[in-house]
C-alpha cells in the first residue's frame, strides 16, 4: 500500500470519527447552555409534580378550615394556610396542573391553527395567500389581551373558554413562521421531485414541506407556552380565568392581593412559580433556537 493511499485512509477514518449525527450536533450545542439545562430540569419536575398532584398533595385543595385561617407553616401545613384555611402547598400543587397544562393545550391549539393557515397560504400563494395574510395582519393589530377579556366576558370564564381564547389569539405568529418556511422550502428539488412523481398537494405539504418547519415550530411553541401561562395568570388574576374553588396560580395571586400587608407570603408562592416557569420556557426557547440553527458555528 502506497503512502498516499494510507494517508487517504487515515484521513477518511478521522473524518468518520469526527462525524456527528444531527441529534449529536443538536445535543452538543444545547448542553453548552447551562441555564437551558437547568430550565429543562425545572420544567420536567414541575410537569411531573402536576401529573402526580393527587398522589403527593397532603390535603384536598378545596378543604376549608375557618378555624385555621392565614395559618403559619407547620407540620400539618408546610406552607401555611390561606384566607379560607386551605392548605397552600396543596393548592400550589393542584394549581400547577391548571396553569402548566392549560398553557400547553392553548399553544397546541394555536400551533395547529397557525400551521394549517401558514402552510396553505405559503403553498398556494396568490389570492389565497393575500386573503389569509391580510386576515392575519388584522388579527395582529387587535390587542389580543383585551380581545380575550371581551370574549370571556361574553361567553363566561371557564377552563375550556380560557384555552380557546388564548389559542385563538396566539396563532398569528405561528402562521407567519410556517409561511416563511414553506416559501423557503417550496423551490427545493425534493419538492419538485415529489410533484413530478404525482404526489398530491396534501402529501407534499405534510410529508415534504412541514417537516422542514419543525425546528421553527418547536422554538415558537416553547416561547408560546410562556406567553400562555402569563395570559392565563393575568386572566385569573382579573377573575376571568379559572373560577374558585379550583386552584390556579393566577387565582391564588388574585386572592392574596387582599392580604398583601398582613400575609404577603401568600402572593410570593404563586408569583415565584409563575416567574420561574415563564423564565424556564423563555430560556429553553432561546437555547433551542440556537441549537437548531443550521448556520450555527460549532
Amino acid at each position: 500500500m502506497s503512502t498516499a493511499t494510507a494517508n487517504d485512509l487515515a484521513a477518511s477514518a478521522a473524518q468518520l470519527r469526527a462525524y456527528r449525527s444531527p441529534f449529536q450536533q443538536f445535543w452538543r450545542r444545547f448542553r453548552r447552555n447551562k441555564l437551558a439545562l437547568l430550565a429543562t430540569v425545572y420544567l420536567v419536575v414541575i410537569y411531573v409534580v402536576a401529573a402526580t398532584a393527587p398522589l403527593i398533595s397532603p390535603h384536598s385543595p378545596e378543604e376549608i378550615s375557618l378555624l385555621n385561617r392565614l395559618g403559619n407553616p407547620s407540620v400539618e401545613n408546610l406552607l401555611g394556610t390561606d384566607e379560607n384555611g386551605r392548605d397552600v402547598l396543596s393548592r400550589l400543587l393542584y394549581g400547577s396542573q391548571v396553569s402548566m397544562t392549560l398553557g400547553l393545550l392553548a399553544v397546541i391549539l394555536a400551533v395547529t391553527i397557525g400551521t394549517v393557515l401558514g402552510a396553505v397560504s405559503g403553498y398556494f400563494g396568490g389570492r389565497t395567500d393575500a386573503v389569509i395574510m391580510r386576515f392575519t395582519d388584522a388579527m395582529l393589530v387587535l390587542p389580543s389581551f383585551f380581545l380575550a377579556l371581551l370574549v370571556l366576558a361574553v361567553f363566561g370564564p371557564s377552563i375550556g373558554n380560557v384555552i380557546a381564547v388564548i389559542g385563538l389569539t396566539q396563532w398569528m405568529v405561528v402562521a407567519r413562521v410556517v409561511r416563511s418556511e414553506v416559501l423557503r422550502t417550496l423551490p427545493q428539488e425534493f419538492v419538485n421531485a415529489a410533484r413530478a412523481l404525482g404526489a398530491n398537494h396534501l402529501r407534499i405539504i405534510v410529508h415534504h414541506i412541514l417537516p422542514q418547519a419543525v425546528p421553527s415550530l418547536i422554538v415558537a411553541s416553547t416561547l408560546g407556552v410562556a406567553h400562555a401561562i402569563l395570559t392565563e395568570s393575568s386572566l385569573s388574576y382579573l377573575g376571568l380565568g379559572v373560577q374558585p374553588p379550583a386552584a390556579s396560580w393566577g387565582s391564588m395571586l388574585s386572592a392574596a392581593q387582599n392580604y398583601i400587608w398582613t400575609k404577603p407570603i401568600l402572593a410570593v408562592y404563586p408569583g415565584v412559580l409563575i416567574l420561574l416557569s415563564v423564565l424556564a420556557f423563555n430560556s429553553l426557547g432561546d437555547a433551542l433556537r440556537d441549537a437548531l440553527d443550521p448556520n450555527y458555528i460549532d
